[in-house]
């Protein structure tokens, strides 16, 4: 069976590095993907350069990415705005974005969920031409919440639906929900929701979400996001960890006997270059704000 991996490094990843990465490094990190065989790559996000400086080149960075067959580069959007900046820019694959969390929310996008949902739908409305996804942060532990009830997660995961979005990624922001929990919200939206397709985003507290990504596979689910290096991390939600570590997450999977087309040789060659850039980029002038 194929997992199909999206590296999320370019945005989650350097999201809450006190760092600027270049657009040529970012670039070359891409570049070092691609080669690695990963086919699914985020690429930056359009939020508020002021509150974000890491994604103030977004869409320069998706303009020059590697033109490469079969491989799909995603961005990220909180609201309207960003929807309509990544238009402009002519990017296809948009990944939109709230919380399940109305204190995450407010923290994190400036704004509560009925809000950022009412924004979002608005402008995805005005693009038939481009491919929507959805992402909901805190879908399972939220850091001022606590446990987030899956009925509520469910009404979150509908009001995409009703935009006409068909695909969801359920995110462990913190990256500290129990496996067991993880899998008996996921079972509950799927039970009620089951003609969409579901993605997990893990953050990795304890290594436990290698645990998660085996019990989410004997489930069904096939599509993951993972960062080169285990970088990332929300500066809004106190605690959290960093995303679970692309090599790992490949090196798990094949030892499972799943599949990936990801060659792990080359991808500790992506993960080498992660860590030179970020390791040599220049200190930002104040910590950043941003999501998942």
């Amino acid at each position: 069976m194929k997992v199909r991996i999206t590296d999320v490094f370019l945005r989650d990843g350097l999201q809450d590095e006190e760092v600027i990465v270049s657009t040529a490094d970012k670039l070359a990190v891409a570049e070092a993907l691609v080669a690695a065989g990963v086919d699914r790559i985020e690429a930056g996000s359009f939020v508020n350069p002021k509150k974000v400086p890491q994604m103030a080149d977004a869409a320069a960075v998706f303009t020059w990415l590697p033109a490469a067959p079969g491989v799909d580069y995603t961005v990220l959007a909180l609201n309207g705005k960003g929807v309509a900046r990544a238009a402009e820019a002519g990017v296809k694959n948009v990944q939109v974005v709230t919380s399940a969390s109305q204190a995450h929310s407010s923290a994190n996008a400036g704004q509560g969920i009925e809000s950022a949902l009412a924004s979002l739908g608005e402008e995805v409305a005005r693009h038939p031409e481009m491919n929507f996804f959805a992402g909901i942060s805190t879908a399972f532990t939220c850091p001022f919440e606590g446990d987030i009830d899956p009925a509520h997660l469910l009404r979150v995961v509908r009001a995409f639906k009703a935009m006409g979005i068909t695909t969801v990624g359920l995110a462990d922001t913190l990256g500290t929900t129990p496996t067991d929990r993880l899998m008996a919200s996921l079972g509950y939206v799927r039970e009620h929701e089951p003609e969409l397709e579901y993605y997990l985003h893990l953050h990795n507290a304890h290594g436990q979400a290698l645990a998660t990504v085996s019990a989410a596979v004997d489930a069904g689910i096939t599509n993951f996001d993972s960062a080169l290096g285990g970088y990332g991390g929300c500066p809004f939600a106190p605690g959290a960890h960093g995303n679970i570590d692309t090599q790992e997450l490949v090196r798990h999977l094949h030892a499972s006997g799943y599949e990936t087309g990801i060659d792990e040789q080359l991808l500790a060659e992506a993960v080498r270059l992660a860590r030179e850039v970020v390791a040599k980029s220049p200190a930002l002038e104040q910590k950043p704000a941003a999501t998942r």
